[in-house]
């Protein structure tokens, strides 16, 4: 565990982030908070008629829900997230394969789209979550440079097949919003959230 510090957390509490993203880990870390890694396998699917924005939420309650179910103590807090990637309404995902990384990044090219992240705190058994979003603006590209960009492999773990964080950002003309949210964890909306946890535990949703 890295020896992160966030001042409300120095009282015997422990979290536990429920991701594997490294991503994730390094902007939480920035924040300085202490966590311990509770990564949890769970499905990720839900109903179609329901809207990305929607989804995330509802489904970094679920990781949340499944990582609590293994942390039941009183003295802890379990953090987990979710990003979605949208464009006219239809949530990418991560590619299946390069053929499909392609088809995705092309999707994109010239377009804004929408950046979903989903935030789930849960503390003495209530459930507090919300979600960010932020429109991303891609500058127009061809296939010759999205076939470059997937060759670097860097899109393969990816919603919507970029990293804006990394070589990604070269596709992106701008955002309206924040660049956490793109990256998979709004520190703000975090923040947020742990602090109307521990402050007023008693106004989240029961489990």
């Amino acid at each position: 565990m890295a020896d992160y510090r966030f001042p409300a957390l120095q009282n015997g509490l422990t979290l536990y982030l429920a991701s594997a993203s490294p991503r994730r880990r390094e902007l939480l870390g920035d924040m300085g908070i202490a966590f311990t890694l509770s990564p949890c396998e769970v499905d990720e699917h839900t109903d179609p008629a329901v809207h990305p924005a929607d989804a995330v939420v509802l489904l970094s309650e679920r990781k949340a829900r499944a990582a609590h179910a293994l942390h039941t103590h009183e003295d802890t807090i379990i953090l987990a997230s979710d990003t979605l990637v949208e464009l006219d309404g239809v949530p990418l995902g991560k590619p299946k394969n390069e053929a499909h990384a392609k088809e995705m990044l092309l999707s994109l090219s010239g377009k804004t789209h929408h950046v979903h992240t989903g935030v789930a705190v849960i503390y003495r058994g209530r459930v507090h979550a919300a979600r960010d979003t932020t429109a991303v603006h891609m500058r127009a590209f061809n296939a010759v440079e999205a076939e470059d960009y997937i060759a670097t492999g860097e899109p393969m773990d990816k919603a919507g097949a970029y990293g804006i964080q990394g070589l990604g950002g070269r596709l992106v003309e701008g955002i309206g919003g924040e660049f956490d949210t793109v990256v998979g964890l709004p520190t703000k909306l975090v923040d947020e959230l742990l602090c109307r946890a521990l402050l007023h535990p008693e106004e989240g949703d029961a489990l």
